[in-house]
């Protein structure tokens, strides 16, 4: 893993005149956030040594570097699922490679399905917490100490002072956000309303299917960590509907200006 690590990252230096000092990832719906970057390079994965494809609507699959409010950023527009079919080890490459590339914190985004009876669709949801349901954990197999320790503590996953900042922004620029727990599954299906009560139950406020992996090799490599979600449909009893993917898209999409808002303050106090 470390050849290929290295082989990628002295392949992108190549590509770069200046290191990221943060890294992003823009998940389902939310990859136009990355017109709000200043361009310096992209390139589609598919071109880069060692890098899986993006296959699901909605993540367009490309890497990009410049800046955000003067901070040096590399973002991936569209991430990978273990779902697709990838292992954890597979789609958590791409967040070794930032590292290495010199990237210190780490910024995740997604869309999932919100079971906090006082979320609504549309609501942006930090995450302050995560349960891993996916049943697996991309730090399985023997570990390499150069990465990370073996046995990482999880019990600080999301940095609390960007949290805190979060929610200073928000208020100074009067936007309602919320606060909760992630539970990650491996989909490629939606929950049934069992699984949804379920989840509910053991202390997890929405559910989405990606951020876990890369939250724990993130922090398994001492990034710092900050995520955030878009509540994209309703796992709340009484108000589950049929949804479909591209539902899920269009609603995170039409949060997105908000994120954006947030965002964009946020770069420019870190």
């Amino acid at each position: 893993m470390v050849k290929k690590i290295r082989t990628t990252t002295e392949w992108l230096e190549k590509k770069i005149s200046v290191k990221p000092e943060i890294g992003l990832v823009l998940g389902s719906g939310l990859g136009e956030f990355a017109e709000e970057i200043a361009i310096s390079f992209e390139i589609p994965y598919e071109e880069i040594p060692n890098f899986p494809k993006a296959t699901v609507s909605g993540h367009d699959g490309k890497l990009i570097f410049g800046t955000i409010a003067g901070k040096h950023v590399v973002a991936m527009k569209g991430r990978f699922h273990y779902y697709e079919g990838y292992s954890q080890q597979e789609i958590t490459f791409p967040i070794r490679v930032m590292k290495f590339l010199g990237v210190e914190l780490l910024l995740l985004s997604n869309a999932s399905g919100g079971m906090n009876p006082n979320y609504i669709v549309g609501d942006i949801m930090i995450i302050t917490d995560h349960i891993n349901l996916m049943g697996t954990n991309p730090l399985i197999g023997p570990n390499i100490d150069g990465l990370g320790p073996r046995f990482p503590d999880m019990g600080a996953v999301y940095d609390r002072k960007l949290v805190d900042l979060a929610k200073a922004t928000a208020r100074e620029i009067q936007l309602d956000i919320k606060f909760g727990v992630y539970a990650a599954v491996t989909g490629p299906v939606y929950e049934t309303p069992a699984e949804y009560r379920y989840m509910y139950r053991i202390g997890a406020d929405a559910v989405g299917m990606s951020t876990v992996p890369e939250a724990i090799v993130a922090h398994h490599m001492g990034m710092k960590l900050f995520a955030v979600s878009v509540i994209s449909d309703l796992g709340i009893e009484g108000q589950i509907e049929t949804i479909t993917h591209e539902q899920v898209v269009e609603a995170a999409k039409a949060t997105e200006p908000k994120l954006a808002t947030l965002l964009l303050k946020m770069f420019e106090k870190l």
